[in-house]
């Protein structure tokens, strides 16, 4: 269920990189003086942009997630009819006015997804591994997590969040291509050419954006597994909270199997609370997700 984020992340890092390319080219670089960098209006600059970015993000969340997943959007008449239904019924019940469109895509694993720009805005989509493997009611649960994210506004407060982690890869970013652009040029006074009008500057900054966007998708992944413990309290007022719980035992099982059987899931420790990539997952581990809802009773 993590594609939501790692799509929206995945989408601003190639936003944020084109934009500061198209920002290059046009000349775009106000905070730029004689005397170096003008940091107030650099900090000004990466403000504006880097929440353009995000916004720009949010907004082709939905159409990215159609086209990279191959989503299938469907509707109450057809074969996928009650699962349509249980998702309106659950937005009605959330307070949402217009009904999420609903889809589901080819896939062997068991996921689901909420994304979009606004409340009203929204999609939800499911993979066939997830409705094969799993019955009705934790199906329901799944569904309601997810219509919980579209009622909690997550996808507005990440991108918010996105903004901000944004317009610092862009400052520091800058900062260091300064930086080495100064060391490099060595700071030599009879020279007129401005330490950051040259290509080194410009790809400094390119690949600092980048860098610096991995270490800000830590920040990222803290905010949403926050977000994630709110949403399965939602799912549980939705369905119920034993549905709720059925729908990530059924999860707990399948990643243990996967742990159990495929080495690369071991090596990466995808389901481990200990492993490194812990701090990258957008998720809290299934443990703890489902012994706050137990504690919640």
């Amino acid at each position: 269920m993590f594609k939501r984020i790692f799509l929206f992340v995945l989408t601003n890092i190639l936003v944020m990189v084109s934009v500061s390319i198209i920002l290059s080219v046009l000349g775009v670089n106000s905070y730029l003086t004689a005397s170096g960098l003008n940091y107030s209006s650099l900090m000004i600059f990466c403000l504006v942009w880097g929440f353009v970015g995000s916004g720009i993000s949010l907004m082709l969340s939905k159409f990215m997630a159609k086209k990279a997943m191959g989503v299938e959007i469907v509707d109450d008449r057809g074969a996928y009819g009650d699962l349509v239904r249980k998702v309106h019924q659950m937005a009605r019940a959330a307070g949402i006015e217009k009904m999420p469109e609903v889809g589901v895509y080819e896939s062997p694993e068991v996921n689901a997804f909420a994304t979009g720009p606004s409340k009203n805005n929204s999609l939800v989509a499911v993979s066939t591994g997830l409705l094969r493997q799993m019955n009705s009611d934790e199906v329901e649960g799944v569904l309601a997590h997810e219509v919980a994210h579209i009622a909690n506004g997550d996808m507005v407060t990440m991108a918010l969040i996105q903004g901000v982690v944004n317009a610092f890869v862009m400052f520091f970013a800058r900062v260091v291509a300064f930086a080495l652009s100064q060391v490099l040029s060595g700071n030599r006074d009879n020279d007129e050419r401005p330490a950051t009008s040259g290509l080194a500057y410009h790809l400094s900054v390119m690949v600092c954006e980048i860098v610096f966007s991995f270490l800000g998708m830590f920040v990222i992944a803290y905010f949403s597994r926050i977000r994630e413990f709110r949403a399965d309290k939602g799912g549980a007022k939705y369905a119920s909270r034993e549905k709720m719980i059925a729908a990530l035992r059924r999860l707990q099982q399948k990643m243990e199997f996967l742990d159990d059987n495929q080495d690369a899931y071991k090596a990466m420790k995808i389901s481990s609370k200990k492993g490194f990539m812990n701090f990258l997952s957008t998720h809290p581990s299934l443990e703890d997700r489902i012994s706050a809802l137990e504690r919640s009773a």
